[in-house]
């Protein structure tokens, strides 16, 4: 039997029984749809965090003072200053791969201007702390080097700080007092927002790390360091190179642990997704189950089918059809309704996370490759779980076959 022959009459059988066959697709619709709205839902968070980490920078390497565990204690990243200045700047002399740098302090402080004030946390970091971050200004001028040299009292300002102390929008030229130090706002930020841990990232005062730790802080070390390397590529060769040299500088033996902790921005942005990574996989996994009920579905009810169509598999052998010409038949069947729930649930499951990013703000993101998977999978399922059903159809002797009542 030539396969268009076979398709018009597996349609024909599908028709006659047109409220089971919705009902056997109903199982794979609701699998697909799941399955597309939950790795959608899973991607889009996972975009969301690299978007966060990817506002680093470019080729960024993070020093934090302080290691997981020292001295048995767990002090984690910025705990007490471990790092110096001559840290710094031994890294941009003797590392060849740096080629930005910018040291850095953060505190929380009050600030100032006029009659009023706000909370705010307070950073100081080197002059090319914004090239590195890829920050760009909404007015006004980076801090220079001069600046830096000089713990001059120049400040840049988030966005946020703006909004609270000059709601007219006139900023450059301004006095902000920080912790009563008078210090000149000399630009603004380009505002970015909250970060994954809902911190108003621009709720932020910028000034030269040496003013920080003469005029402000009374410090003496620092809280980090930021490096951007030449290339992802030397990454991991720049890592290492830093903390060896750190390990010389601070005079830690071998099989010591370090009192510093070294990341690279890949480093970080791995760590940041692996939870979604993990959600988005579990999610997968819990909406598949509907999936394999919709398989079993098509296989209950196409043995049933096998069963209400004895006699007519009897008579198709009968008249001279081979036991490959009615597997056939039943395998399209199963393969026909597989597919068409499995492209009405993805449609279902586009609309939904669509539905989610609109009405209640969720990130989400459908991506191609998840709907061709997909649709191969509902195909599979329509394979795997009616063969069983069309060879046993096949299989019929047709003499009992036509006998059948």
């Amino acid at each position: 039997m030539k396969i268009f022959a076979t398709l018009k009459v597996a349609a024909r059988a599908l028709k006659r029984n047109k409220m089971r066959t919705i009902l056997t697709m109903l199982g794979m619709i609701i699998g697909v749809g799941a399955v597309i709205a939950m790795v959608s839902i899973g991607n889009g968070a996972k975009s969301q965090v690299e978007a966060q980490i990817a506002s680093l920078g470019q080729n960024v390497i993070l020093i934090f003072s302080g290691s997981f565990t020292r001295g048995g204690v767990h002090s984690g990243w910025g705990g007490a200053g471990t790092l110096s200045v001559e840290d710094a700047l031994a890294i941009e002399r003797e590392v060849p791969g740096v080629t930005l740098i910018s040291p850095e302090l953060r505190s929380g402080s009050q600030v100032a201007s006029g009659n009023q004030n706000w909370s705010t946390t307070i950073l100081g970091e080197g002059q090319d702390y914004l090239d590195i971050r890829q920050w760009p200004l909404v007015q006004g001028s980076m801090f220079g080097e001069q600046d830096v040299r000089g713990a001059n009292k120049v400040a840049i300002i988030g966005k946020t700080i703006s909004k609270q102390l000059f709601p007219d929008g006139n900023v450059l030229g301004q006095i902000l007092r920080i912790k009563n130090v008078p210090f000149v706002i000399v630009g603004e930020l380009v505002p970015k927002g909250l970060s994954l841990q809902g911190v108003d990232q621009d709720d932020i005062v910028l000034v030269p790390y040496t003013s920080a730790m003469k005029r402000l802080f009374g410090a003496t070390m620092l809280r980090g360091i930021t490096v951007q390397a030449k290339s992802a590529s030397a990454l991991d060769d720049v890592q290492n190179e830093i903390i060896d040299l750190l390990r010389q500088r601070h005079r830690i033996q071998p099989k010591r642990e370090d009192d510093f902790t070294v990341k690279t921005q890949q480093e970080i942005a791995e760590a940041a997704t692996a939870t979604s990574k993990v959600m988005t996989a579990l999610l997968a996994a819990i909406a598949s189950v509907s999936l394999l009920v919709g398989g079993i579905g098509i296989m209950n009810i196409m043995l049933v089918s096998v069963t209400e169509r004895t006699r007519e598999i009897g008579i198709r052998m009968a008249v001279g059809a081979h036991g490959r010409d009615i597997r056939l038949q039943f395998l399209i069947e199963a393969i026909t309704m597989s597919v068409i729930g499995g492209v009405i649930g993805i449609v279902l499951g586009v609309l939904i996370s669509k539905f989610l990013a609109m009405h209640n703000n969720w990130p989400t993101l459908t991506s191609p490759l998840s709907i061709l998977v997909a649709f191969l999978f509902s195909a599979a399922v329509g394979i795997v779980f009616g063969f069983y059903p069309a060879h046993k159809a096949s299989q019929l002797d047709p003499i009992d076959a036509l006998r059948y009542e």
